[in-house]
């Protein structure tokens, strides 16, 4: 489990094909020190396992080829920076939302819009996840804990921050750039519920902002 507050920016060193999947080797002088292997680390937003670390300025990771195709992890070259949290402890404060690290899809960065006090960035996502990102609500784009501003039609916003920019790899994509999405696992938890008790027939249709909101305040 994790907060969504990156710790710090690693490089990928190394993404090596094995019969698995690959192995990514990611560079931070200093971060690994006394993270044990087996410990997890989210990456880009990405619950993966610490299989090794030969010093204090690489660790390596096995990712499975399901974890490839659905996360941007895929397409990661060395070179690319990353987003990196150590899970979190107990008695840890918690200043973003709970993040499990499972990614729900990959969303797509549709526009950025600019001003000097913060910028908003709109995401393109497919209908099915968009059912669980409502406004107000919380969110992890690669691993990031934000919040949601609008919610448009299979797209969503969020506005960041100087700090955020800054402190995160988020501020270097362009549009069109891929990101992994993360909704928030209390309204997952909500929508799941809703459809069920309202019948099977119902239970593949997508919930509606006002049927949620009844039910929220009920």
């Amino acid at each position: 489990m994790f907060s969504g507050i990156i710790d710090a920016i690693g490089v990928l060193r190394e993404s090596r094909q094995t019969a698995g999947g690959r192995v990514l080797r990611i560079e931070m002088p200093g971060y690994w020190r006394d993270v044990p292997a087996g410990a997890s680390i989210a990456i880009d937003g990405v619950c993966l396992t610490l299989t090794r670390s030969d010093d204090e300025r690489t660790a390596d990771f096995d990712v499975i080829a399901e974890t490839l195709r659905r996360t941007t992890l895929g397409d990661r070259k060395p070179g690319d920076r990353v987003n990196l949290q150590k899970s979190l402890a107990v008695g840890d404060r918690i200043d973003g939302h709970f993040v499990q690290g499972h990614v729900d899809a990959i969303g797509t960065v549709s526009r950025v819009e600019s001003s000097p006090r913060e910028s908003k960035w709109w995401i393109r996502l497919a209908p099915d996840p968009m059912k669980y990102v409502t406004p107000k609500g919380s969110v992890a784009i690669d691993g990031i804990s934000l919040t949601v501003a609008e919610v448009g039609n299979n797209e969503f916003s969020v506005a960041l921050i100087p700090t955020t920019l800054d402190r995160t790899t988020l501020g270097q994509k362009l549009t069109g750039a891929t990101v992994n999405i993360e909704t928030d696992i209390l309204t997952r938890t909500v929508v799941h519920y809703l459809q069920t008790v309202h019948g099977t027939e119902n239970r593949d249709r997508a919930m509606n902002d006002e049927l949620l909101a009844r039910h929220l305040a009920s």
